[in-house]
């Protein structure tokens, strides 16, 4: 059952072949047995997870099922869980337990799909590699070799390593700057980025909140297209959600792609790209056109900004983010404060990782007084002409392709010791957050033994198209069906 998806897993539990509690426990059974070579989950709740497959076994019984009911998955340890400690992989939420449901993991609890645990993740999000999480760096299934260990990408390590893995069929996932295309890329899965407002982000902890955006971490498009229907639309709860209606994403994913024009931006083909990436990137553009699609060079003339303007965006908006732990309210509190200023200090100083540190300091200075119109606005305004150069190309094509990053998967700790190094790996997937336009990786080849990723752009709220396009290519392709030996 392991290897089947979630499409799969819905259709078998409707036809009555096996049930939500056997499903739950082979599952919980497989993280058991497997996890400690991974470490993807922080946290596995196998009482209630048995508990909700009771529940939607009868809602199966007595004909009031969704196609998730009984169908198990995992939450990303960003998504606040009534009763369920969510750390964001912090000693400061070491111990936090939220007393209410994220909207996104409502939507998924009435949906009826069963909640295994909490996927890892980089501290507060802040990461690529997965390696700054308080409860240990994740381990990219497709290189486990001692001495030779990768990286899975981040922040979004964990929930893409147990995709990866087969731990789980699917899992939600966060992306700030890459960080669900990165790790769905470097793990051969597939991961989709929505269109800034198009999920809620209630309850989903905040590192930089004019970017960050929830998403979607399956083997396959069309199961991407199953966790989006449920995770997206209006939240008056959230004030960046957008009032839209929300189409079935499953509706077009068969729709033939003849036409379909693709852009190819020169900027995103360069030096920075091995020319193995660049073959295997290649190689599955050839086979939209073979599928009707046509394709033409564009540009993205302000792209080489978009890391620097994201450095100074991102960690001011983290640094008033994270001004809210402080030690008084909840989250981490040193031990024996001498006055309020020790408690505050000790706490964020003890609380916090070197990452979390280094974002917050870098942001508090950009925002502060004689600099902030130097690097914050100016930041901003590249923003948006970062923006306005994807506005002129879906113009002239409906998406956009190109690398999800500029290397296949990375050895653990070979860039942890040069942040900037560290930057540059998402030197393909910043922009698209900066501009909020949809995006998505799909598995397209292997590198050296390691998944390769396409990434697919899209204009805003193009969603079902992207899907359609990565569900047409992996009709012809199997990159998506290789598992890790």
């Amino acid at each position: 059952m392991h290897n089947k998806s979630v499409a799969e897993l819905s259709r078998e539990l409707e036809s009555g072949q096996v049930s939500s509690v056997e499903l739950t426990q082979e599952f919980l059974d497989r993280i058991k047995r497997e996890d400690s070579k991974y470490n993807s989950f922080i946290t596995v709740t196998e009482e209630q997870a048995l508990a909700d497959a009771r529940v939607a076994d009868e809602q199966r019984a007595a004909g009031n099922a969704t196609p998730w009911t009984g169908v198990p998955f995992a939450h990303k340890d960003i998504f606040c869980t009534n009763g369920v400690r969510t750390t964001c992989g912090s000693k400061m939420l070491e111990n936090f337990v939220p007393p209410y449901d994220a909207t996104v993991t409502a939507n998924f609890r009435q949906a009826g799909a069963v909640c295994l645990g909490k996927t890892n993740m980089d501290e507060f999000a802040m990461g690529s590699s997965n390696e700054n999480s308080f409860f240990g760096a994740v381990t990219n299934p497709w290189g486990l070799s001692e001495g030779n260990k990768r990286v899975p990408g981040g922040s979004s390590g964990g929930s893409a390593a147990a995709v990866a893995a087969r731990l789980v069929p699917a899992a939600t996932a966060t992306d700030t700057g890459g960080s669900i295309r990165q790790p769905a890329a470097l793990c051969g899965v597939t991961g989709l980025k929505p269109t800034y407002g198009r999920v809620s982000r209630y309850g989903m902890i905040a590192f930089a909140s004019s970017l960050d955006q929830g998403g979607t971490m399956a083997r396959t498009a069309e199961d991407n297209a199953l966790m989006l229907n449920v995770m997206a639309g209006f939240d008056p709860k959230d004030s960046t959600s957008l009032d839209r209606e929300v189409p079935d994403y499953t509706a077009t994913l068969n729709e033939p792609l003849k036409g379909l024009k693709i852009g190819l931006p020169k900027e995103y083909f360069s030096d920075q790209l091995s020319p193995a990436m660049e073959q295997q990137i290649r190689n599955a553009v050839k086979e939209y056109e073979k599928l009707g699609a046509t394709v033409k060079e564009v540009s993205l003339p302000n792209a080489k900004l978009a890391i620097a303007a994201y450095y100074v965006i991102a960690p001011a908006e983290a640094s008033a983010n994270l001004s809210r732990f402080d030690g008084v309210r909840y989250g981490y509190r040193c031990e024996d404060p001498k006055d309020l200023m020790d408690l505050y200090t000790r706490s964020r100083a003890e609380g916090f990782g070197a990452e979390v540190k280094r974002r917050i300091l870098v942001g508090t200075y950009a925002l502060s007084a004689g600099y902030f119109d130097a690097y914050y606005l100016k930041a901003q305004k590249v923003r948006r002409l970062i923006q306005q150069d994807f506005i002129n190309a879906f113009k002239e094509v409906d998406v956009l392709m190109s690398p999800t990053t500029p290397s296949p998967a990375f050895i653990q700790g070979e860039k942890t010791s040069d942040p900037v190094t560290m930057y540059l790996e998402d030197v393909f997937t910043i922009a698209i957050n900066l501009a909020g336009v949809p995006a998505m990786s799909v598995p397209a080849g292997f590198v050296d033994g390691l998944p390769v990723g396409l990434q697919i752009i899209g204009d805003y709220f193009s969603e079902a198209r992207l899907l359609n396009a990565a569900h047409q290519f992996q009709q012809v392709t199997d990159w998506h069906q290789r598992e890790p030996q």
